[in-house]
């Protein structure tokens, strides 16, 4: 990653025009950054769940196809949004990684092809990085710089992970997941279930007029004494149990609810108490919480109860912001550039397994 001098500086106004095609929501954004306060000027997400439907999951080809039809329209509907012309655009960012290779590549090619054609900077963006700042983009929100450090929680389909983050764009995760993500948990026990996909969405809405209490399932890790998640053991807990109860089938009524309330409760005390401990080691007094799982409600509403009872101030992402769009793309790519001036080579290449680093 280069360093040039930032187009505006932190005091100014940078408007960065932001892509995201990490799995399978293809997504552009335009967001301004003043004063250390984004403004989202456009944002299109367009959302493949449909397509992947019938396979119970993401197919990467698939997704890949998709985002090649879409990247194209859903850019000059968030440029449209915005009322801007391209002369107005200071940098673009692209997703850079983590995420499924052949994805990245489309979307990262295209913000490629964007900044050189406009004649801008370019700078491949931490997907992580940009779940992490996402908060921030409700108006409500207060600017990053007047936060200082915050404690992240960032919990997703493909991540769980614990990380400090700081005004100065520095960041360092703390806590992780050693195997399944908690979004992975949710999905596969709602194919197991037979409640469909997306999962997360469908196993949440199986909850109602459930027991939590019904069924014991285990709390990977919960007292590990570390800030490390493992969720792939409530899943194994889960088939065993339906195996031996219900013939590896699924129940129907009391008993469907009664299991989705508890397994959905297992995930939950796990992700609230290792942030709890997570809170207590760093002694933050900020969290952060975003990712596609945080639109979760029995999962808000317990790390509401958390801060609420402890002082500490909660920075919930907004729903349409906790899953995968590009103006936390924009906003994360914005806040670097303005900060450091960093920007990419024009030969960066994606990196699909790339971590949350400083």
């Amino acid at each position: 990653m280069a360093i040039v001098k930032p187009v505006r500086g932190m005091a100014g106004r940078l408007v960065c025009f932001g892509v995201e095609t990490s799995c399978d929501e293809t997504a552009a954004a335009v967001v301004s950054l003043e004063e250390g306060r984004p403004l989202i000027l456009g944002s299109v997400v367009a959302s493949q769940a449909d397509r992947h439907a019938a396979y119970g999951g993401v197919v990467p080809e698939l997704a890949t196809r998709e985002h090649l039809r879409a990247l194209e329209w859903v850019a000059a509907e968030a440029m449209r949004s915005s009322c801007l012309a391209w002369a107005d655009i200071d940098l673009v960012a692209a997703t850079r990684g983590p995420g499924l290779a052949s994805a990245l590549m489309t979307g990262h090619c295209f913000g490629r092809a964007v900044a050189i054609a406009a004649g801008k900077p370019f700078l491949g963006t931490n997907h992580l990085e940009g779940h992490m700042v996402s908060a921030f983009l409700d108006g409500a929100a207060p600017p990053m710089h007047g936060v200082g450090s915050w404690l992240a929680l960032v919990v997703s389909g493909g991540h769980t992970l614990l990380a400090v983050g700081r005004a100065d764009g520095t960041h360092e995760v703390i806590g992780s997941t050693l195997d399944d993500a908690a979004g992975e948990a949710f999905d596969k026990g709602a194919k197991m279930l037979g409640l469909g996909y997306p999962g997360g969405a469908a196993l949440e809405a199986a909850t109602r007029g459930g027991n939590p209490s019904a069924h014991r399932f285990p709390r990977g890790m919960l007292r590990s004494g570390d800030l490390a998640f493992s969720f792939s053991g409530l899943k194994t807990a889960l088939r065993i149990y339906l195996g031996k109860e219900f013939g590896g089938s699924a129940p129907e009524g009391e008993a469907l609810r009664d299991i989705c309330a508890s397994y959905q409760q297992a995930i939950v005390d796990v992700l609230v108490g290792k942030t709890a401990a997570a809170l207590q080691q760093t002694g933050l007094r900020v969290l952060v919480v975003a990712g596609g799982v945080a639109c979760n409600a029995a999962l808000r509403a317990a790390l509401t109860e958390l801060c609420g009872r402890d002082g500490i101030r909660l920075l919930a992402a907004r729903p349409e912001h906790c899953t995968d769009n590009a103006a936390m793309i924009a906003l994360a790519g914005a806040w670097r550039h303005a900060g450091s001036g960093a920007v990419s080579p024009w030969d960066e290449d994606v990196v699909p397994g790339l971590g949350l680093t400083a």
